[in-house]
């Protein structure tokens, strides 16, 4: 009988709703069904998650999509070979200004996306100083900015500079006003309204297409010396994905949260019920139909970053690099 290769592991993770796979996993004991011990690991950011990645101290991540094919064109810093064999969440990202700037440019609940892009870029134009933050350069929050602002201006849309702030400080950069607004994904969105410090003003399904946001993911290197491992952490995951999606009570996922600090405002089906609702809607339809990496939300990555930042490649090497991206788990005797 063939044995996994690695019985310990250390997981990285970001403190948002779409690494609950990964701590429910751990809570139900699917990891240890798996053969394998986990160390959860909280990062303080995703520049921190990624190096700790690449140099081996973590052996898997919770990990920004954009990041691998950035890790793959040496763009980010670091030149490495990430892969993922998981998507952890399709984009649930959402776009929040501060309350009192929202008043000021008239900006309404019933507003869409393409007006309240256009009320933005209007008060921008007029020279308003408005600083806006995404959690990370490589990420689908900051291709969601851009596009945000593009359905009204493509070209201020490229220029505008933006700040980045790691996801759990958003709420304190919002507050302190270091910035005036920030794409990021719950549940700091709802945390930052519930203080009364900003509202949300688009979300990403309407704004970009449905690509993945999260994934599971390892270095190249770390996936070929370790493929029954990585099996393992795979089928403990996507047990766990499979419960998010289909128990009928999420209270002890939400208890979960809570103790992890993920969640730390007090919301429930009889406080602040909406938001308590739409924070369980996230939870069950975090991945949609698959949980398979697709080779063509990482081609749409590229695409963004060609068109952002300036990165000209042909069609081959978009097509080379897309599929670097996804780990190929080869059959395995046992």
């Amino acid at each position: 009988m063939t044995t996994i290769e690695k019985t310990e592991l250390n997981i990285g993770y970001i403190p948002l709703l779409d690494c609950v796979a990964i701590l429910w996993a751990e809570r139900q004991g699917y990891f240890t069904e798996q053969g394998l011990k986990v160390n959860l690991i909280r990062e303080a950011s995703w520049s921190s998650l990624r190096d700790r990645l690449a140099y081996g101290f973590l052996d898997a991540a919770h990990c920004l999509s954009a990041m691998l094919p950035a890790a793959a064109l040496g763009a980010d810093q670091l030149q490495v070979a990430l892969q993922t064999p998981l998507v952890l969440s399709i984009n649930q990202a959402f776009i929040s200004l501060r309350q009192d700037l929202c008043y000021a440019l008239g900006i309404q609940p019933e507003d869409n996306e393409q007006i309240t892009s256009q009320k933005l870029v209007s008060a921008l134009k007029q020279q308003h100083k408005v600083g806006l933050a995404h959690v990370y350069k490589y990420s689908i929050h900051h291709y969601c900015l851009r596009e945000w602002l593009a359905l009204t201006d493509p070209q201020y849309a490229k220029n505008i500079l933006l700040k980045t702030s790691p996801p759990p400080l958003m709420v304190k950069g919002i507050a302190a006003q270091i910035f005036d607004g920030f794409c990021v994904g719950e549940p700091w969105n709802i945390q930052a309204k519930l203080e009364g410090y900003s509202l949300i003003v688009a979300a990403s399904q309407n704004v970009i297409p449905k690509v993945a946001d999260k994934v599971l993911a390892i270095t190249q290197e770390w996936g070929e010396l370790h493929p029954l491992t990585v099996e393992a952490l795979v089928t403990a995951v996507k047990k766990a994905q499979m419960d998010l999606k289909h128990v009928t009570d999420l209270s002890e996922v939400w208890d979960m949260l809570m103790d992890y600090q993920i969640i730390q405002f007090e919301c429930s089906a009889s406080r602040h019920v909406y938001d308590f609702h739409k924070i369980q809607n996230i939870i069950r339809n975090l991945t949609g139909e698959s949980v398979e990496p697709q080779f063509t939300d990482f081609i749409w990555l590229l695409g963004q970053m060609e068109k952002w930042e300036n990165i000209d490649l042909s069609a081959d090497d978009q097509r080379q690099i897309a599929q670097s991206c996804i780990y190929q788990q080869e059959s395995t005797t046992v």
